[in-house]
Parts: structure tokens; sequence; C-alpha cells
């Protein structure tokens, strides 16, 4: 039996199996489901495509990750898997890609917390300047609790999941009790073609399935990783899947499309029509518990992908340095600094919107390392031949297919606009790795000579 935490031979932290399990499902499980319903009311129940969809591609995706987590079980997740595939540039825009939509996720979850915090504090409902600073308080707290390593975070994360999973159901299965399928017709209100109303809905619920590798990035952290990360995507996986499915049904059912649309706690809001204040406020408090925790997942992780790029020479050294415990706590306390600006600088858009495009911001950015490690195995079995790597590769290469044009379809879906913020800000970095460049090639004429 694997233990939730041990201890390596120099008394770091070892993660084992159930709190693995607890990072996919936790990440997972936190702001998207709360918030979500209230970014696809104005799509309608055509939104229920989307979420089909996503789920399906969500287990193409955790099946690649499993197969890649026992090919390189190693810190970084996709920028290892990237790097290793096509090379450093590209390793470099993935994790790039990868840390701009960490910062974007954590951003968005802390607004969503400040948000269901309004159904016990109502002076901050519409408040921007106290929603912001609500959010900014919770993103330091977590940091402040992270950097204490490992085992703080993750005990943490263990006990939210268990608690904003029960919450969750209870209101899903009493929800069909009060449903009512007018809510659901016509099916698509957005006015675009069904065609795109689906594929914008699967790139918006993608949102809330970003995390499925999150157990590949800690990997040094993590007990036996080529065993535990591949059943913990796997089983995270399913188990979210049918958490969403169900929750989204109920809530879309009970409140009606325009209330939706403009609701700041949905989840809370039916609750309340089910059972009065006192299930709102219930709600509520799972909300929070849920979202919570989700930000204590990512900003967990927010660390470990710019400690790999550093590691290997890709960015700044001052995100190699970690604590005693072996986490990287400057590259976390940097990435809050970020996260606390991209807060600051969105809330004019009001709390639906911002939450909105942060989500598609950071869902488009994650595609991209997504994209890349779709192939990703197929090109290292090539590079690397190790025993039976052409039937490995025929073994895999309809799931690696699967899961790249899944990805591209969700890119797609995206829109222009967020394409466009997308492009520029992983553009952003080339100058990060032109400069990481210019320093090996120096450091290594130093040695030279």
């Amino acid at each position: 039996m694997i233990m939730p935490l041990r201890k390596n031979s120099e008394g770091s932290d070892k993660v084992g199996i159930y709190i693995a399990t607890a990072l996919v499902v936790g990440n997972m499980i936190g702001s998207g489901i709360f918030l979500l319903p209230s970014s696809l009311a104005v799509y309608g129940g055509i939104s229920l495509v989307g979420w089909l969809l996503s789920g399906l591609g969500a287990i193409v995706l955790a099946l690649v990750f499993s197969r890649l987590s026992k090919l390189l079980p190693k810190t970084g997740g996709p920028y290892v898997y990237s790097s290793k595939a096509y090379g450093d540039f590209s390793g470099f825009l993935v994790g790039w890609g990868y840390w701009i939509s960490t910062l974007a996720t954590n951003a968005a979850i802390a607004v969503a917390f400040s948000g269901y915090l309004s159904v016990f504090i109502p002076a901050l409902e519409g408040n921007n300047p106290g929603l912001a600073i609500v959010a900014i308080a919770s993103i330091w707290f977590l940091t402040w609790l992270n950097s204490r390593g490992v085992k703080s975070g993750g005990v943490l994360q263990l006990l939210t999941t268990i608690l904003k999973i029960i919450p969750l159901i209870v209101i899903s299965i009493a929800g069909l009790l009060f449903f009512k399928a007018t809510h659901f017709s016509p099916l698509n209100l957005s006015g675009d073609s069904d065609l795109h109303a689906i594929a914008a809905t699967l790139t918006i619920t993608l949102f809330a399935f970003l995390g499925i590798e999150a157990a590949t990035i800690p990997a040094d952290n993590i007990h036996e990783p080529e065993k535990t990360i591949p059943k913990a995507t796997i089983i995270g996986t399913l188990i979210t899947i049918g958490v969403y499915m169900i929750s989204s049904v109920s809530i879309m059912g009970i409140i009606p499309p325009d209330e939706l649309a403009v609701s700041s706690a949905p989840f809370a809001e039916a609750a309340g029509i089910i059972w009065g204040d006192t299930g709102k406020y219930i709600i509520g408090f799972g909300a929070l518990i849920s979202t919570f925790g989700a930000l204590n997942g990512w900003l967990l992780i927010q660390g470990q992908v710019p400690f790999a790029m550093a590691r290997d020479s890709l960015f700044p050294p001052i995100f190699k340095r970690t604590s005693k415990r072996s986490y990287p706590v400057i590259g976390m306390i940097i990435s809050s600094m970020l996260v606390t600006v991209v807060v600051l600088s969105n809330f004019t858009k009001g709390l639906v919107g911002m939450f909105t495009f942060l989500i598609l911001l950071s869902t488009f950015t994650v595609l991209i390392a997504y994209l890349f490690s779709s192939l990703a195995e197929i090109l290292i079995l090539a590079k690397t031949r190790p025993e039976n790597w052409d039937k490995r590769i025929r073994s895999s290469i309809i799931l690696s297919l699967l899961a790249f044009l899944f990805s591209i379809w969700a890119i797609y879906g995206s829109g222009q606009e967020i394409v466009f913020y997308g492009f520029i800000a992983l553009a952003m970095g080339t100058p990060f790795y032109a400069w990481s460049k210019i320093e090996q090639s120096r450091l290594s004429g130093k040695n030279e000579n």
C-alpha cells in the first residue's frame, strides 16, 4: 500500500497516490464548476454538448499524460516532454505558455473565491476594489502556506478535495427535483451557428479540466512517479467528469438563463431556491472551500515549471532557488506577484467578464502545451529507440492524433481575441529564451578558457 506521504533519504517530502489524485481532482474541481454556469448561460443548453466533448477530450489527454509520465517521470510535465521531443525552443514556448496559463488560472480562481465570499459579506457584491483585496489576500496567504513545502500544501489539498465534492453531489441530486426543461429551449441562445457555439463552449468548459497534468508537474516530489502519476491522472479525471456533468445539468435546470448569465454565485443561488437561505450559505461555504482548495493546488505547482526551465538554463537562475524542503519558493513568490498584477489590472471588467476572459486566456496558453505534448511520445520514442520502440509508436499513434485534433479544435474555439492576446503572451517569452542562450554561450566560453 502506498502511503500518502513519504520521506526520502534526505528528509524531503514525497507525495503518494492519495494526495497526487487529490492534486488532479482538486485542481480541476475548483472555481470552474462553481462559476462556469454563468459564463455558459449565454449559449444555453447547447453548452452541454461542449461539456460532453471536453470531457471526452480530457480522457484522451489524461491517457496521453499517463503514458508520458511513465516515459519521463521528471518535474516539469509538459515542458519536459516537449523539450525532449522537439528541442529547447519548443520546450521553452510550452513551459512559458504553461506558466502564463497558471498565472491566469490563479487569478481567475482568486476572483471566483472573492465572488463566493460575497454570499457571506453582501458588501462585497459588485464592489470591485473590495473583491480585488480579498482575491489578493487569498493568493498571498496560500503562497505563505505553500512556501513551507509540498507536505503543508498537499495535506490541505487532500482535505479540501474531500470537502468540496460532498456539497456538489448533494445539490446536483437535489436540484434534479427542481429541474425545468424550458430553461434549455431554444437549445442555442448565442445567435451563432451551432458548430461555433459548440466549439466556443468546448473551450470554455475545457478550463474546468485544466489540471489533468497536475500530478506530472511536481514529479520529483512524488513517490514512485512512474506508477503513482498515471493512476492519479486517470482516476482523478474520471471522478471529475462525473461530478461536472451531473452538476451542470442540475444548475442550468434550476436557474433561468438570463439570471444565470449575471450570477456571481450560481450554486449558492440554486441552493437558495431549493432550501432557502440556509442552503445558500451551506453551498456558498462549499464553494469557498472548493475554490480555496483549487487555488492552493495551482499555487503549489506554479513555481515548478519555471524551476524546471531554470534548471535547464532556459530561465533566469533565480527560479532555481529552493527552500530547505527542496521546494522552488522563489519562483512561487515571483509568480504570485505577477498574479496580483493580473488581478488588479482586470477587475474593471466586472467579476463574470473578468473570469471569462482569464479562463479563455489560460485555456489557450495551456492548449499550446497540450498540442505539443500530444505527439511528444511518438517523437521521443523515435529519437531514443528503446526496446520495441516501433511497436510502442504504433500503439500510441491513434491516441496521439486524437489529442492533437482535440487541441486544435479547442484553440479554434478560443476566438480571435483570445488567440491574439495569447499569441502576444507567448511571443513575449522569446527575449527570455534569447537571453538564456546568450548566457549559456558566455558561460561555455569562460569554461573553455
